[in-house]
């Protein structure tokens, strides 16, 4: 990965435990000129509304909303899966809600979103693997890996929960594994790849 820009068409991240506290890291470094869809898989109890979408709101420039079935993804907008049901990303660019049983205990599970947008986005995409107390999410990432995609793990150490992060490494073989600051840095630069081209050109 060194070298040259991985220009990705959507951006997926999953966590668990300790997630929201990254994401209070990783949300507010996304410019307001986002490119790409971002789209979020966060362990959240069943049975209670989600107040994801009104928490990120707060910490980005950018619309935050619940992904609803058959809903087209949109460039710019950060999607939250909703509480009991998996989410997915069909190929063909529209979000798909599964009341699939559980994984790893949870619906939504990060590893649904993370195969099925593998499949709709090939080397297009870029998964991260943020803190949890569980192994969800580390075949999904290693899913994204074999297409081709980005992946991206946030540094055990710097995580709440380094579960998820240490399964992710076992099993994917990320390209980086960063902390946070790092990794919302990194973010920043691919959510707005067009932008970022045309710097380099600027600066030959």
């Amino acid at each position: 990965m060194s070298g040259g820009m991985h220009q990705v068409d959507a951006i997926v991240i999953g966590g668990s435990s300790g997630a929201l506290e990254a994401l209070a890291v990783l949300l507010p470094a996304l410019p307001a000129d986002t490119r790409v869809p971002v789209a979020i898989v966060i362990h959240v109890p069943p049975t209670r509304p989600s107040h994801l979408p009104r928490v990120m709101a707060a910490r980005t420039a950018l619309p935050v909303r619940e992904a609803d079935d058959k809903e087209p993804v949109v460039p710019g907008v950060v999607y939250v899966a909703p509480p009991n049901y998996h989410l997915l990303i069909e190929r063909g660019g529209t979000f798909a809600l599964s009341a699939d049983a559980a994984l790893h205990f949870s619906r939504p599970a990060i590893d649904v979103l993370f195969e099925s947008a593998a499949d709709a986005y090939g080397p297009r995409l870029a998964g991260v693997l943020l803190s949890g107390a569980n192994a969800d999410g580390a075949d999904g990432l290693a899913a994204i890996k074999r297409a081709g995609g980005l992946a991206l793990v946030q540094a055990p150490d710097d995580a709440v929960s380094r579960t998820m992060p240490e399964a992710g490494i076992a099993r994917a073989q990320p390209d980086q594994v960063l902390p946070l600051a790092q990794l919302a840095a990194l973010l920043a630069r691919i959510a707005r790849p067009e932008r970022e081209a045309a710097n380099a050109e600027e600066r030959r």
